[in-house]
């Protein structure tokens, strides 16, 4: 599980996804899958860049935060340790490692759109165990699918 944050035209969203993978070795590329029903979407078809972070399990409250809540209803970000990135994308300072990656391409996929990013920025911080869909399940989404 990892938490997409994106930034365009004044607005910042982030969302818990679980759709995330490598997806090539030279050049290196990663994508995330978006559900078009997020608020997070929404800002990121006008963004430039995306934040992809890792976090542990002992963060479950911050993966409530991302996929409990709405950016429709609340600002995700406040109280929040956060730092503006390569391209402006919101790094959040407490994951246990993140990147930043350039949006190359948007493929629907049905009720998901595929970012495929090329990392342009990357760190690391917090120690633990990672969170993995199992340890999420029981997050009731902010914005469920039909």
């Amino acid at each position: 599980m990892c938490v997409v944050t994106a930034v365009a035209g004044g607005d910042r969203s982030g969302c818990l996804v679980g759709f995330a993978s490598q997806c090539s070795i030279r050049p290196p590329r990663f994508a995330v899958w978006l559900s078009k029903a997020n608020h997070t979407y929404r800002v990121a078809r006008a963004a430039q860049c995306l934040a992809v972070h890792l976090i542990t399990r002992d963060q479950r409250g911050l993966a409530e935060r991302f996929g409990g809540e709405t950016g429709d209803e609340v600002d995700k970000f406040a109280g929040l340790a956060w730092r503006e990135g390569h391209g402006g994308a919101a790094v959040l300072e407490d994951a246990a490692a993140w990147f930043v990656g350039t949006i190359l391409h948007r493929t629907d996929g049905g009720d998901h759109v595929g970012f495929v990013l090329d990392p342009v920025q990357w760190g690391e911080g917090h120690d633990g165990p990672l969170l993995r869909l199992s340890d999420a399940v029981t997050i009731d989404a902010g914005h469920p699918v039909d």
